[in-house]
């Protein structure tokens, strides 16, 4: 998928941030990320021309015929009005919120993405994503992906009553997200990896990427740069693009 922002209008930004995890380890903690997210939003919503929310905004979330999980109201409310207000924005899916169907794309006017997207910014070019089962190996969650992407398996999983369904799925976000904040090198770390081996074949300015829980800036080549966003867990992190270039900032109210 290609997205084309040019020309920028002057002043304006874009804005890209990742692994919020709302609702996660429990009611008080979220709510605190929530409300800051939400005072974040406002404090960068006058410049504001695109916001990318790269994945794993929720720690879970799943789309019932008539039911979505409760909470969020906060952020949920924030984002509508923005997107109301003319401020394009889009909701990749991760690994704890691949389940996004139609609800916000029909009550938020805000669509999902659920693959990496190409954005072409006044000469710019730009990889974005989540991140998660990008490069060799781990070839147990890809599997895994492909079953929890199954149109059949989500089915069956819309049969069980909500209840039961959020809580299983809760037990699992917690093993999913404990898995994924492990230190590795940047030898080892397949998204890099997988960043650099692409580069080899496809020029990118800058490949933004989630998933890994730790805010990094590694320079792939002279007019490369890997950029991985963090989290709003330890590290209130987020990317900004503004004149031809992104930068990875911290959030300073949440220090």
């Amino acid at each position: 998928m290609v997205k084309d922002l040019s020309p920028l209008p002057p002043g304006k930004k874009v804005y890209f941030v990742s692994d919020l995890h709302l609702g996660s380890p429990d009611y008080s903690e979220s709510l605190k990320r929530e409300k800051l997210m939400v005072k974040w939003l406002e404090s960068i919503s006058a410049d504001a021309h695109s916001i990318f929310f790269l994945g794993d905004i929720f720690d879970f979330w799943f789309e019932y015929k008539h039911v979505i999980p409760k909470g969020f109201t906060r952020f949920l409310g924030k984002v509508s009005q923005l997107a109301d207000y003319g401020i394009d924005i889009y909701f990749f899916v991760g690994n704890h919120d691949m389940w996004m169907f139609d609800y916000f794309p029909r009550e938020l006017n805000i669509p999902v993405v659920k693959s990496n997207m190409t954005l072409k910014i006044d000469g710019s070019i730009l990889l974005v994503g989540h991140g998660d089962g990008l490069g060799q190996g781990d070839t147990g969650y890809k599997i895994l992906k492909k079953f929890f992407s199954n149109p059949f398996c989500q089915w069956l999983f819309a049969r069980i009553h909500p209840n039961l369904g959020f809580r299983i799925a809760n037990y699992w976000s917690v093993k999913s997200r404990k898995s994924g904040e492990k230190e590795i090198s940047h030898e080892k770390d397949r998204l890099l990896q997988y960043c650099v081996n692409l580069e080899k074949e496809a020029h990118h300015d800058y490949y933004i990427f989630g998933h890994r829980h730790k805010p990094d800036t590694y320079e792939i080549s002279e007019s490369s740069t890997y950029i991985n966003l963090g989290d709003w867990i330890d590290n209130f992190s987020y990317g900004v693009y503004a004149s031809g270039r992104v930068e990875l900032k911290t959030y300073q109210a949440a220090k």
